[in-house]
Protein backbone atom coordinates (compact mmCIF):
# COMPACT_ATOMS: atom_id res chain seq x y z
CA UNK A 1 0.00 0.00 0.00
CA UNK A 2 1.48 3.22 -1.23
CA UNK A 3 1.79 5.97 1.86
CA UNK A 4 -0.95 8.11 0.47
CA UNK A 5 -3.02 5.13 0.68
CA UNK A 6 -2.15 4.18 3.75
CA UNK A 7 -2.50 7.83 5.09
CA UNK A 8 -6.15 7.70 4.35
CA UNK A 9 -7.08 4.56 5.49
CA UNK A 10 -5.69 5.25 9.18
CA UNK A 11 -7.38 8.85 8.79
CA UNK A 12 -10.82 6.98 8.24
CA UNK A 13 -10.07 5.28 11.56
CA UNK A 14 -9.63 8.47 13.19
CA UNK A 15 -13.04 10.53 11.33
CA UNK A 16 -14.14 7.37 13.16
CA UNK A 17 -13.22 7.89 16.67
CA UNK A 18 -14.56 11.61 16.13
CA UNK A 19 -17.71 10.14 15.25
CA UNK A 20 -17.61 8.72 18.78
CA UNK A 21 -16.85 12.45 20.43
CA UNK A 22 -19.89 13.11 18.36
CA UNK A 23 -22.28 10.63 19.95
CA UNK A 24 -20.93 11.65 23.37
CA UNK A 25 -21.89 15.53 22.79
CA UNK A 26 -18.22 16.34 22.33
CA UNK A 27 -16.87 18.45 19.45
CA UNK A 28 -16.21 15.90 16.80
CA UNK A 29 -12.53 15.70 16.72
CA UNK A 30 -10.34 11.85 17.07
CA UNK A 31 -7.34 10.85 16.98
CA UNK A 32 -5.31 7.73 16.32
CA UNK A 33 -1.63 6.50 17.30
CA UNK A 34 -0.22 4.19 14.72
CA UNK A 35 3.14 2.07 15.07
CA UNK A 36 4.77 -0.80 13.19
CA UNK A 37 1.44 -0.79 10.73
CA UNK A 38 -0.98 -1.01 14.11
CA UNK A 39 -3.37 1.07 16.45
CA UNK A 40 -1.97 1.57 19.10
CA UNK A 41 -3.70 4.08 20.67
CA UNK A 42 -7.14 5.84 20.14
CA UNK A 43 -8.93 9.10 21.32
CA UNK A 44 -11.40 11.29 20.54
CA UNK A 45 -12.57 14.69 22.58
CA UNK A 46 -13.55 14.57 26.18
CA UNK A 47 -13.28 18.33 27.13
CA UNK A 48 -16.82 18.65 27.57
CA UNK A 49 -17.89 15.45 29.40
CA UNK A 50 -14.47 15.41 31.85
CA UNK A 51 -14.80 19.04 32.04
CA UNK A 52 -11.03 19.14 31.19
CA UNK A 53 -9.89 21.92 28.82
CA UNK A 54 -6.68 19.29 28.03
CA UNK A 55 -9.14 16.16 27.42
CA UNK A 56 -8.49 16.94 23.81
CA UNK A 57 -8.41 13.58 21.27
CA UNK A 58 -5.05 14.05 21.17
CA UNK A 59 -4.17 14.09 24.54
CA UNK A 60 -6.10 11.13 25.40
CA UNK A 61 -4.58 9.50 22.78
CA UNK A 62 -0.51 10.38 23.73
CA UNK A 63 -1.92 9.55 27.25
CA UNK A 64 -3.01 5.59 26.13
CA UNK A 65 -0.37 5.12 24.09
CA UNK A 66 2.20 6.64 27.32
CA UNK A 67 0.51 3.63 28.90
CA UNK A 68 0.34 0.73 26.41
CA UNK A 69 4.17 1.10 25.81
CA UNK A 70 5.38 1.77 29.11
CA UNK A 71 7.12 4.73 27.64
CA UNK A 72 6.93 8.70 27.49
CA UNK A 73 8.59 8.97 24.34
CA UNK A 74 6.88 7.54 21.57
CA UNK A 75 9.39 7.13 19.39
CA UNK A 76 8.49 5.74 15.48
CA UNK A 77 4.75 6.57 15.85
CA UNK A 78 2.59 8.61 13.43
CA UNK A 79 -0.29 10.43 15.08
CA UNK A 80 -3.52 11.08 12.70
CA UNK A 81 -6.01 13.85 13.92
CA UNK A 82 -9.31 14.86 11.96
CA UNK A 83 -8.39 18.10 12.97
CA UNK A 84 -5.11 20.35 12.93
CA UNK A 85 -3.62 20.25 16.49
CA UNK A 86 -3.44 23.31 18.82
CA UNK A 87 -0.47 24.31 20.58
CA UNK A 88 -0.63 21.83 23.65
CA UNK A 89 -1.27 18.61 21.96
CA UNK A 90 1.23 19.92 18.86
CA UNK A 91 4.04 20.27 22.50
CA UNK A 92 3.26 17.32 23.69
CA UNK A 93 3.83 15.16 20.67
CA UNK A 94 7.18 17.14 20.12
CA UNK A 95 7.93 16.03 23.97
CA UNK A 96 7.09 12.57 23.50
CA UNK A 97 8.62 12.37 20.32
CA UNK A 98 6.04 11.28 18.01
CA UNK A 99 7.72 10.49 14.75
CA UNK A 100 5.22 12.15 12.05
CA UNK A 101 2.03 13.90 12.47
CA UNK A 102 -1.21 13.65 9.93
CA UNK A 103 -3.84 15.46 9.73
CA UNK A 104 -7.33 16.45 7.97
CA UNK A 105 -8.53 19.73 8.73
CA UNK A 106 -6.73 22.96 9.44
CA UNK A 107 -7.43 24.93 12.28
CA UNK A 108 -7.59 28.99 11.12
CA UNK A 109 -8.16 29.53 15.00
CA UNK A 110 -5.91 27.53 17.31
CA UNK A 111 -4.03 25.55 14.77
CA UNK A 112 -0.14 24.68 15.42
CA UNK A 113 1.05 22.65 12.31
CA UNK A 114 1.16 25.74 10.51
CA UNK A 115 -2.26 27.40 10.64
CA UNK A 116 -1.72 29.83 13.00
CA UNK A 117 1.75 28.67 14.86
CA UNK A 118 4.07 25.99 14.21
CA UNK A 119 5.14 24.16 17.13
CA UNK A 120 5.93 21.09 15.45
CA UNK A 121 8.38 22.19 13.07
CA UNK A 122 9.60 25.46 14.69
CA UNK A 123 13.57 25.29 14.06
CA UNK A 124 14.78 25.48 17.76
CA UNK A 125 12.75 22.59 19.02
CA UNK A 126 14.89 19.45 19.98
CA UNK A 127 12.03 17.05 17.57
CA UNK A 128 10.82 18.14 14.85
CA UNK A 129 8.42 15.57 13.14
CA UNK A 130 7.55 14.81 10.11
CA UNK A 131 3.89 16.60 9.30
CA UNK A 132 1.41 15.95 6.63
CA UNK A 133 -1.39 18.22 6.26
CA UNK A 134 -4.91 17.95 4.41
CA UNK A 135 -5.31 13.93 4.65
CA UNK A 136 -9.00 13.39 3.83
CA UNK A 137 -9.45 17.18 4.02
CA UNK A 138 -13.06 17.65 3.07
CA UNK A 139 -14.62 14.84 5.14
CA UNK A 140 -13.09 15.63 8.39
CA UNK A 141 -14.09 19.06 7.67
CA UNK A 142 -17.80 18.20 6.65
CA UNK A 143 -17.90 16.37 9.99
CA UNK A 144 -17.10 19.51 12.21
CA UNK A 145 -19.24 21.83 10.39
CA UNK A 146 -21.98 20.03 10.54
CA UNK A 147 -21.63 19.85 13.86
CA UNK A 148 -21.38 23.21 14.40
CA UNK A 149 -24.29 24.01 12.29
CA UNK A 150 -26.86 21.68 14.04
CA UNK A 151 -25.82 23.00 17.64
CA UNK A 152 -26.31 26.68 16.12
CA UNK A 153 -29.65 25.51 14.88
CA UNK A 154 -30.54 24.06 17.97
CA UNK A 155 -29.82 26.73 20.75
CA UNK A 156 -31.54 28.75 18.27
CA UNK A 157 -34.54 26.35 18.58
CA UNK A 158 -33.73 26.42 22.40
CA UNK A 159 -34.07 30.40 23.17
CA UNK A 160 -37.22 30.45 20.67
CA UNK A 161 -38.76 27.90 22.31
CA UNK A 162 -37.59 29.74 26.08
CA UNK A 163 -39.49 33.16 24.24
CA UNK A 164 -42.68 31.42 23.54
CA UNK A 165 -42.59 29.75 27.09
CA UNK A 166 -42.55 33.48 28.41
CA UNK A 167 -45.28 34.65 26.16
Amino acid sequence: MQQVERDQFWMQKAIDMAAKAEAHGEVPVGAILVKDDEIIAAGFNHCIGLHDPTAHAEMQCIRQAGSILQNYRLLDTTMYITLEPCAMCAGAMVHGRVGRVVFGARDLKTGAAGSVFNILQHPQSNHQPEVVEGVLADDCGAQLSQFFKRRRAEKKALKQNQAQGAS
